[in-house]
């Protein structure tokens, strides 16, 4: 359903109201491209719309409620964006951890090292049922039912602090239409772990439920990390630190410039346009990082996030490893040649995604880039 408040929000020399849906935004967007409404004008979660716009929007069948009714409509729904997500609570010794398999199989003595790496911060580790399974494709790690139900009932189940993938691979995306929202939405928020092809999921974290994730090493990965890595890991996870990583100038930046952290794996990032889940960068610090992508990919697939409008509004980007992608030289000038027109300061070689540290960094949460090209993110609460 299609909801507006009253003009009651003064801007600008004008008077606003806000226009939501409570189904999707999908929904909003149609409705708003039937009133003439440019998609510039939504933020986040809602358009501002002109006191003059109002009629028009009630003739079109939006529903008029008070401010107070609408913000509580969007919250049940699950589409609610914060300009900051809420932060997950840091874990502490005897929480337990469900270890899920939400896209490619992991190998099972991988996963085992993993887990002797929780248990040694005093942390509880659950394997959900569909870990160690196969699926009807040798690339998936089971079933989607059985992927989607594990995650849901790890996200849902009140003795579980954090939800943590073995690796990722491909197959998160096929999860989404399956998993109930609402439900998801009114639990309790808690942690949820992973990077790659996670990065699916924590679209879905961040868009829909409006919860901070971290992106970070999967079960599968800890038994491998330096211990230099996997000190950094546990003060994020146990301690609640914040995460500040040394990175260099592709494009400088005059003064600093913070917003909530975006993004993740750039081929998921792309694959991603179109759905629900997308979201954009506005007002956000971009993060982009990917694995085994020739130049000519990574240009295709900027090219597609610039077209679709998703890097609008960006207030910086900074850059991950772009492991096994070819000449770093040849990444770096793709880079620069898509999206130095942003206008905005961009970071690259910063510690994170597929290479031998990947640095954990909370999704959601504020970044700030510095003038010296260190970018710092605020912790778990």
């Amino acid at each position: 359903m299609i909801l507006i408040d009253p003009p009651s929000v003064p801007a600008r020399g004008r008077w606003w109201s806000h226009l939501i849906s409570d189904t999707s935004h999908e929904e909003l967007h149609a409705f708003a491209a039937r009133l003439g409404i440019p998609r510039v004008a939504f933020d986040r979660d809602h358009y501002d719309l002109p006191a003059d716009h109002y009629e028009a929007a009630l003739a079109a069948g939006a529903v008029a409620v008070s401010p107070k009714e609408l913000v509580a409509r969007l919250a049940r729904s699950g589409l609610r964006r914060a300009k900051y997500a809420v932060r997950p609570r840091r874990l502490a010794p005897g929480d337990n951890v469900r270890v899920v398999a939400p896209s490619g199989p992991a190998r099972p003595d991988r996963v085992a090292a993993g887990v002797e790496v929780l248990e040694s911060w005093g942390l509880r580790v659950q394997l959900a049922e569909g870990v160690g399974r196969r699926g009807p494709m040798r690339y998936l790690s089971a079933a989607d039912e059985q992927r989607a139900a594990d995650l849901q009932q790890a996200w849902c189940d009140p003795e579980v602090s954090a939800v943590w993938a073995t690796r990722g691979g491909y197959g998160a995306q096929r999860l989404l239409d399956l998993l109930d929202i609402p439900v998801m939405a009114a639990a309790e928020p808690r942690l949820l772990v992973g990077y790659s092809d996670v990065t699916a999921l924590h679209r879905a974290v961040g868009t829909r439920l409006g919860v901070a994730s971290l992106h970070g090493p999967g079960v599968a990965a800890l038994g491998d990390l330096s211990e230099s890595a996997r000190a950094r890991l546990r003060s994020v996870v146990l301690d609640g630190g914040a995460t500040e990583l040394a990175g260099r100038w592709l494009v400088p930046a005059p003064a600093a410039v913070a917003g909530p952290l975006v993004g993740g794996n750039l081929a998921v990032l792309a694959a991603a346009v179109g759905t629900p889940e997308a979201g954009s960068a506005r007002g956000a610090v971009a993060l982009l990082e990917d694995v085994n992508e020739p130049p000519y990919k990574i240009d295709r697939l900027l090219t597609q996030l610039l077209r679709s409008g998703w890097f609008r509004g960006v207030r910086a980007v900074v850059c991950g490893g772009f492991t096994r992608c070819g000449d770093p030289a040849d990444v770096e000038s793709v880079l620069r040649d898509r999206l130095v027109d942003l206008g905005v300061p961009i970071v690259v070689g910063l510690p994170i995604g597929h290479g031998e540290e990947n640095a954990p960094v909370l999704l959601g949460a504020r970044a700030e880039v510095r003038v010296d090209a260190t970018v710092r993110v605020v912790g778990l609460r």
